[in-house]
């Protein structure tokens, strides 16, 4: 299969954007894994929680710097063929973390899954207006994405039940044979892709011009890393209030919420959507120390917080597409670094003060820098009149 029909009755497009949200799912359950599995990694690999955490951010930091370097090493290669291979690099990498004996061969499995992770995500950007009709880009868009929020729903919290069942290995193990499955199902269900014009230095330059695209990456830095601060030692601020055998449950009411708040922010002007996310997190993370020392309380903050978190991915996208109408990979590729990069820096500021100042601390974080973002936006508006 060499192109898809542009008619209304071939599936193929279809198809191929649905094998797409799966990989996207699969990728980003594999960065997140260890958010419901810290504990008994820290444990088995005698670590701790914050150095386990810092499996985030080595995958983050690698995701931001892979994804502009590899259109330079992959050249004119098919890029079919680029994200079957990234997909078995990424099955490779979480075998091995599912064996690893210690801490820096799991490290190592985690940068090599930073470079699939990258590789994915650079690559399925705008992949959507190649396999379908331009009149459904904007649909298929949606369902490859979709992928994000059912990690949340469904991948994060699996991986925290298989672990509680029959060990964190495991976790690791069923996504690299979900990866495996992954690649065969590109092979077969995506067209053969000719690399595009790559992003090149003075298209960021250019768009970095752009005064609102730089409001968007400030509100991404700032809500992004304020989130993965916190929701990286989720596992371990829950567990001496509900104990290990209802995190699963308490990660997929997240989830859920999740998933319904993309819906429900995705509905509003990008500005008003980003200050529902910034409030909401800030609200739900500063109320945690006091409100969240009961399985109740801690169900509802959860809520609360899934609620306001979901809908980040699709606010700033929104964003970056309004502040830079005709330069949409330019400004995709900045923020999936900047995004990327916001994950990483979380994951290793919360590591720093729980192992400094105790996990409970972490949760100020988010609420300090999400106030920030909301004072960011006022500022903004008040600039724009």
């Amino acid at each position: 299969m060499t192109t898809i029909c542009a008619d209304g009755v071939d599936t193929r497009g279809w198809t191929a954007s649905i094998v797409m949200s799966a990989t996207v799912f699969t990728v980003v359950t594999a960065e997140m894994l260890p958010v419901g599995l810290l504990t008994p990694i820290g444990g088995s690999l005698h670590v701790s929680e914050g150095t386990a955490g810092l499996a985030l951010t080595t995958t983050g930091v690698v995701s931001a710097l892979a994804a502009p370097v590899l259109p330079l090493v992959l050249g004119r290669r098919d890029r079919r063929a680029v994200l079957g291979g990234l997909m078995v690099l990424l099955a490779f990498a979480a075998f091995v973390a599912a064996i690893a004996p210690v801490y820096w061969v799991f490290s190592a499995a985690r940068i090599l899954m930073g470079i699939s992770i990258g590789g994915v995500w650079l690559l399925t950007i705008g992949l959507a207006r190649r396999v379908v009709p331009e009149h459904a880009a904007g649909p298929a868009t949606s369902l490859i994405f979709s992928g994000i929020g059912i990690a949340s729903v469904l991948g994060i919290p699996a991986g925290a039940y298989v672990g509680e069942l029959i060990g964190w290995r495991w976790a690791f193990a069923g996504v690299g044979l979900l990866a495996l499955g992954l690649a065969a199902a590109i092979a077969a269900f995506l067209p053969s892709l000719a690399p595009e014009r790559s992003v090149q230095l003075s298209d960021v330059r250019e768009v970095l011009q752009i005064k609102d695209v730089r409001v968007g990456l400030v509100l991404v830095a700032l809500i992004v890393t304020g989130h993965f601060a916190a929701y990286t030692y989720i596992r371990p601020l829950l567990e001496p209030h509900s104990g290990p055998a209802l995190i699963g449950t308490l990660l997929l009411a997240y989830g859920v919420a999740g998933v319904v708040g993309n819906f429900l922010t995705g509905a509003l002007r990008p500005t008003r959507a980003l200050a529902v996310i910034a409030a909401g997190i800030a609200l739900a993370t500063v109320a945690v120390p006091v409100l969240g020392t009961t399985v109740a309380g801690s169900l509802v903050l959860l809520v609360i917080w899934g609620l306001a978190y979901g809908g980040t991915s699709v606010s700033t996208q929104a964003w970056g597409h309004a502040a830079a109408p005709n330069a949409p990979e330019s400004s995709s590729a900045v923020l999936v670094g900047v995004y990327n990069g916001s994950i990483a820096l979380g994951a290793f500021t919360g590591g720093q003060v729980a192992d400094h100042l105790g996990t409970t601390t972490v949760t100020w974080l988010p609420a300090v820098l999400a106030t920030a973002a909301l004072i960011v936006l006022l500022a903004n508006r008040r600039q724009r009149g």
